[in-house]
């Protein structure tokens, strides 16, 4: 029974939609017809799979879930959210290191919606990415967690700050014990701003950084075997950061203020 049902939800892209569309409440078949641009003829039969499998009803030309609809279809829209961010960039996810994103983030991993994966040129490493620092720009804040050393991290900061951004940073301890030996008095000028807010990490951190802000979250991950990588990823979606600031406090629990350097 397993087996067939799995059959009816995923080898059918029209039974599929129309689970999906009747998520949001029971629709008329006329509606139905409209959203799915097909003809009654060709889309009873996969309503009839639909209905002698329990997974929706009808009254009067008009269908809608069943409870057991709805228990799937709650599930399934998660699972096609994972495979949808997962799908466009799987040689990535599945050959990087994923081990620090904490259980319960993972579970949630679709809440990073749409990711392009960003390969820059060599003559573009350590370019900034324009699309997200300038959405950071016009945000409220902007958060990075990082092992990894911006050349520009001073004129960035001072941009953000310029626009009255609230910066919220982690970073590991080489990092910080780096940016206070080659920095110094540009670092101590920035953590010193009231909108700057800086903590140091004091566990391994096994990625290179999560950033993210209001619109896009920025993931550059260590492949499985450590070695760095300058590919990306660049998500956008309403609850990137939502996402972004659970992942935030989770690293911010065991981390410490940076006040005096």
């Amino acid at each position: 029974m397993a087996k067939a049902l799995l059959n009816v939800l995923f080898t059918s892209e029209k039974r599929k939609k129309v689970l999906l569309l009747l998520k949001d409440g029971p629709m008329e078949m006329d509606t139905l017809l409209k959203s799915l641009e097909t003809t009654r003829q060709a889309l009873l039969p996969q309503v009839k799979i639909l209905k002698d499998n329990h997974l929706i009803c009808d009254h009067e030309d008009t269908y809608g879930l069943t409870i057991i609809g709805k228990l799937i279809i709650d599930e399934m829209t998660s699972l096609l959210d994972i495979i949808e961010l997962l799908d466009g960039s799987i040689d990535y996810w599945g050959s990087h290191y994923l081990d620090f994103i904490p259980p319960h983030l993972l579970e949630r991993i679709d809440e990073l919606r749409k990711c392009k994966l960003i390969k820059p040129k060599i003559t573009e490493l350590y370019e900034i990415n324009t699309e997200f620092f300038e959405a950071s720009k016009k945000a409220k804040s902007h958060y990075i967690v990082t092992t990894f050393l911006h050349p520009n991290f001073i004129q960035l900061a001072n941009d953000l700050i310029t626009n009255n951004i609230n910066i919220y940073f982690i970073s590991s301890q080489d990092l910080l014990d780096k940016m206070i030996k080659e920095y110094h008095d540009d670092f101590e000028k920035i953590i010193q701003n009231h909108l700057v807010h800086a903590f140091v990490y004091s566990k391994k951190m096994d990625f290179q950084f999560v950033a993210f802000n209001e619109c896009y979250a920025m993931l550059s991950l260590l492949r499985t075997n450590g070695e760095f990588d300058s590919k990306y990823l660049l998500c956008k979606g309403k609850t990137v950061n939502e996402w972004g600031i659970d992942f935030y406090n989770c690293y911010l629990k065991d981390s410490k203020p940076v006040t005096d350097i």
